[in-house]
């Protein structure tokens, strides 16, 4: 997953210093809406919330904005029974596999926009399941590598439940069951380990090299638009980009 798991930080870092934080905010809130409606309050029985809330505190979101969305969810007549979740499977650039999670209160409207967005960026939208077995679900925590000792770290990551620590570039990715993700970051953070991220991710099982700088681009201006669509939530791919070319394209 060389490149991969490089992606998610640089990701993360531009979603965290983000301008227009307002609207990152508001993605995660909707998030936790939804998976307090659905589950109920409590993190601790609703493993969805539990993932929800992990999500959010990768971003810094504030307890109070937290609590203020399980609560709004969890209340009678919440906006998010407006909601549903809906899942887009297509193909980008370079035959790269590409799967869109969204929560839509319009799914005409949502459903035009990805598919926009994947033709306009040199890819198409495929059916269901057209890509999904390409990708398991599973708990990603990131830490970055520059002065960590990895056996240090697969120790206290394996106490929390965590099933491998793979170093990718300048980071490592720590892999576990969904349900272990708030687990292992607790054991990864109370070891003394910064978590960069910690979130539920599709990943990939095997990936497609895309080593050329303009085909990266391409690849990534499908992702960021994707991305920047109010409805989408998540978008998982199974690029294998360089990583001094994500860098060069991040630039």
């Amino acid at each position: 997953m060389s490149g991969h798991s490089k992606w998610s930080t640089i990701k993360h870092k531009k979603g965290a210093a983000d301008a227009r934080r307002g609207k990152l905010f508001s993605k995660l809130s909707r998030a936790i809406m939804v998976a307090a409606k659905e589950g109920g309050a409590d993190p601790g029985s609703n493993l969805a919330l539990q993932n929800a809330i992990e999500k959010a505190r990768s971003y810094s979101m504030p307890k109070d904005n937290i609590d203020r969305a399980i609560a709004k969810g969890s209340g009678e007549g919440s906006d998010s029974e407006a909601f549903e979740t809906v899942v887009y499977e297509g193909y980008g650039p370079e035959g790269v596999a590409v799967i869109v999670e969204a929560l839509t209160d319009n799914r005409n409207r949502t459903a035009s926009d990805v598919r926009h967005a994947f033709t306009k960026h040199g890819g198409s939208l495929g059916a269901t399941g057209a890509v999904a077995w390409q990708f398991e679900r599973r708990g990603v925590v990131i830490v970055q590598a520059d002065g960590v000792d990895g056996d240090e770290l697969f120790l206290a990551a394996a106490d929390g439940g965590a099933d491998d620590v793979e170093r990718d570039g300048s980071v490592f990715q720590v892999t576990s069951a969904p349900e272990s993700l708030a687990a292992v970051r607790g054991a990864i953070e109370g070891a003394g380990f910064t978590a960069e991220s910690a979130e539920l991710m599709m990943v990939p099982k095997n990936t497609v090299a895309v080593d050329d700088e303009a085909k990266a681009k391409q690849v990534m201006r499908l992702i960021d638009t994707l991305e920047d669509n109010d409805d989408v939530q998540e978008v998982f791919a199974n690029f294998d980009i360089p990583e001094q070319v994500l860098e060069a394209v991040a630039g």
